[in-house]
């Protein structure tokens, strides 16, 4: 007698979400579908009302195998509904996001001060804030944030933030007993003239304190009487006694001397500006002016032309050397020329072979030299320049022991030195102090 055949299976009717259904059907001759048959093992699960609780059973026990597959297939198939799935808003959430913030309300005020503060801080122009990409960034930030216009920021915000920062400044210097200054008068690069002064004290917790009060637009002629009157107004802006005026530092101007002469106020002369002048005098020779024009130029050369840049990087590769860019001289820092000369002598070999076809004179190489062993013999005031710079403690304690190193090492002659640094021993001139 042949064997039955299964009667075939069917689908479950209507929607089915879980991945359960795959592996259970129903006879065809079950219309109801009240008997849930598994495709496996034809075998006949009680599943009341449709639960699926005994066919997962089911599998679980029976066909272990196909229960693990299906519950990775079912993991996947979550993942992929909750990465489809956009979360939708409540009501409320809506609501709130929707409402900005009233005008006087603690938010509004803490990030409008807060933009403020950055473009004061970070010197950004005020049209910051009419830029597109910072209007985006602050309105994804907080969408309820309505920023101002650059003319509150202008008119509004940054004045008050000047006046509240002036304030404190005043409480603080109006507890120094004596105090010192500093002036420097200095042009902008569209060629407008400023007159700053600094104010240098020792608060009640004895700590020195240095502020810098303003730095004002001065566009009378730079004579000694119109300087004299600007920095008395400075002083009677910020309430400062001239009586508790110690002394003011400035550099070796004459007419900010005759200033400070006609105010009776003692002046210390910057030591730095005079040694960078020292310096600058003692290294007057035509044979250095020659060799540094050299030098400048080859730097230029190199500044100012991407295929040359290239080129050397290629022969420095090629010669084993260090792929440094070459240094440009400060007119206004001394110590830049020495580090422009280290940095051609120490390419020299990258820099002929790609200016191969330019001569050169061995005599500005031998001058360089020079030039170098002379700035190594001053590598000290390198760092007594940076020294000068120091805020947090006396600089001018710095001058006698520098004096002492000129008159001991700096300016002794060595007896293999080159006649050029000879000559320079000779003529160099020691910078007095003035008061």
């Amino acid at each position: 007698m042949a064997e039955k055949q299964p009667e075939t299976l069917v689908e479950k009717k209507g929607r089915t979400s879980s991945v359960i259904w795959k592996h259970f059907g129903f006879q065809s001759s079950d219309e109801e579908q009240k008997e849930v048959v598994c495709k496996v093992c034809h075998a006949i699960v009680s599943a009341p009302q449709g639960n699926t609780t005994n066919v997962f059973n089911h599998l679980k026990f029976s066909h272990k195998v196909v229960y693990d597959q299906l519950l990775t297939e079912q993991k996947t198939q979550k993942r992929a509904s909750t990465s489809a799935t956009v979360t939708q808003s409540s009501i409320e959430d809506t609501l709130y996001n929707a409402t900005i913030y009233p005008t006087g309300s603690r938010r509004q005020r803490e990030i409008t001060e807060a933009v403020t503060f950055m473009l004061a801080k970070d010197m950004c122009p005020i049209s910051t804030v009419n830029n597109t990409g910072f209007k985006t960034l602050v309105k994804t930030m907080d969408k309820r944030y309505v920023l101002p216009s650059r003319k509150h920021f202008s008119r509004v915000a940054l004045p008050a933030l000047y006046d509240k920062c002036r304030a404190e400044v005043e409480k603080d210097i109006s507890t120094a007993e004596y105090f010192a200054t500093t002036t420097d008068l200095w042009s902008s690069r569209t060629m407008e003239p400023y007159i700053p002064l600094t104010v240098h004290y020792i608060n009640a917790d004895f700590t020195m304190k240095t502020k810098c009060l303003q730095t004002a637009f001065f566009p009378v002629d730079h004579t000694g009487v119109n300087i004299a009157d600007g920095l008395k107004d400075a002083m009677a802006a910020w309430d400062l006694k001239e009586e508790n005026h110690v002394c003011i530092t400035i550099d070796n101007a004459s007419n900010v001397k005759l200033a400070a002469e006609l105010n009776g106020w003692i002046r210390l002369q910057c030591f730095g500006h005079r040694l960078h002048l020292a310096i600058e005098n003692a290294m007057k020779d035509s044979r250095i002016d020659r060799a540094m024009g050299v030098c400048k130029k080859v730097v230029s050369t190199f500044s100012y032309s991407c295929k040359k840049k290239k080129e050397l990087t290629k022969a420095q590769r090629e010669l084993k050397l260090p792929e440094h860019s070459l240094k440009t001289e400060c007119p206004t820092r001394w110590g830049s020329r020495q580090v422009m000369i280290n940095r051609v002598l120490e390419q020299q070999k990258a820099i002929v072979q790609v200016l191969s076809n330019q001569k050169s004179d061995p005599q500005d190489i031998e001058v360089l030299e020079a030039i170098k062993a002379i700035n190594n013999s001053q590598s000290p005031l390198v760092e007594f320049t940076d020294a000068l710079s120091g805020e947090q403690y006396v600089s001018v304690s710095r001058v006698k022991p520098t004096l002492h190193l000129f008159h001991t090492s700096i300016l002794a002659v060595e007896e293999n030195g080159t006649d050029l640094s000879e000559h320079q021993a000779e003529d160099n001139g020691l910078p007095q102090r003035e008061i």
